[in-house]
């Protein structure tokens, strides 16, 4: 029997998607163990009403407690008091910066394994497996823990499900480590390029070195428009180094990871480094010129021309299509 630690992120009111997530997770995974999923809340006046809907998504206690949101040495000194005392063997963290940087001192302080990035989690014997891809998502990587684990997942890994349910709150209140004195927010903002987080979007139309410059976004903003509701632009790497797109809406190895319903590559080639952070897309279409395009072989439509002539026309037709 093992319970399962999960962080949920909290700001103003709304859990982060990606910590929802991991709860779902946990709760199945400590079904299959024996155990039970927990969370672990830290924020300012954090109502009990709100934490308790953790349960909806399978945890069975929040452990609440208070202080800054958004840090993560804060975080490490209540989850490792709440392993400590609860004797919890693993913690599950959601995608996103605050999970890796919780994860990884959470594990230095219980001196625990730890393992990034990860994509899927399985039982066996009794025991968690952490597996996340390698070798530029070529290969899957398993990792087995001796005593405690620390698992932090990939963006968008675990899927947020509701079943019902209510999760006792329980207090806490940890003693502060001195290096939690140390860092305070001075403000907090996003910097996506757009007011949808990219993350989050249902709908994606990303950019590459085909747009030919950095007006060619000015296509993809008018065809992202067309679209509405839940869109979002995004770019590739090469782009965003060229200086056309924000970095915060890179997607890529060293950018960003989604999943959205709807993938739209336009002028993007299609290299290991991009597909690793949106090969998870539900449906992937690309536009481009190249009919060799590495793109093509992991898109479910493609389309071979010119940009320029047919996203203008793709967004007049879609356009036309809402509006009907």
């Amino acid at each position: 029997m093992a319970d399962i630690l999960i962080y949920a992120l909290h700001h103003e009111g709304t859990f982060n998607k990606n910590s929802l997530g991991a709860i779902t997770e946990g709760a199945r995974l400590a079904a299959e163990t024996g155990g039970q999923a927990h969370a672990v809340v830290v924020g300012q006046e954090i109502p009990d009403a709100l934490a308790a809907t953790l349960g909806d998504y399978g945890a069975a206690k929040v452990f609440k407690a208070e202080g800054p949101e958004g840090l993560a040495q804060p975080v490490v000194d209540v989850m490792a008091q709440v392993m400590e005392e609860n004797g919890v063997q693993y913690a599950l963290f959601g995608g996103g910066l605050v999970g890796f940087e919780a994860g990884a001192g959470l594990a230095a302080r219980l001196r625990a394994g730890v393992t990034m990035e990860v994509t899927g989690v399985i039982v066996e014997d009794g025991k968690l497996i952490a597996q996340r891809p390698i070798l530029g998502d070529s290969a899957i990587s398993q990792s087995r823990y001796r005593d405690k684990g620390i698992i932090v997942g990939r963006l968008n890994a675990f899927e947020a499900k509701t079943s019902g349910g209510s999760a006792e709150v329980v207090a806490v209140e940890a003693e502060p480590s001195p290096q939690a004195a140390r860092a305070v927010i001075v403000s907090r903002g996003e910097q996506r390029g757009a007011d949808v987080d990219i993350e989050g979007a249902g709908t994606l139309v990303a950019g590459g070195r085909g747009l030919g410059n950095a007006d060619g976004f000015g296509l993809l903003e008018e065809l992202a428009r067309a679209f509405g509701g839940n869109t979002a632009v995004a770019a590739t790497r090469a782009v965003v180094d060229a200086g056309w797109y924000p970095y915060a809406g890179q997607i890529g190895q060293t950018g960003k990871t989604v999943a959205p319903k709807l993938y739209l590559a336009a002028g993007i080639s299609g290299a290991i480094q991009h597909k690793v952070g949106m090969q998870s897309s539900e449906n992937i279409v690309a536009i481009n010129k190249d009919a060799n395009a590495p793109i093509f072989e992991f898109s479910d439509l493609g389309v071979v021309g010119d940009l320029n002539k047919i996203v203008p026309k793709l967004t007049e037709a879609i356009a036309a299509k809402r509006g009907a």
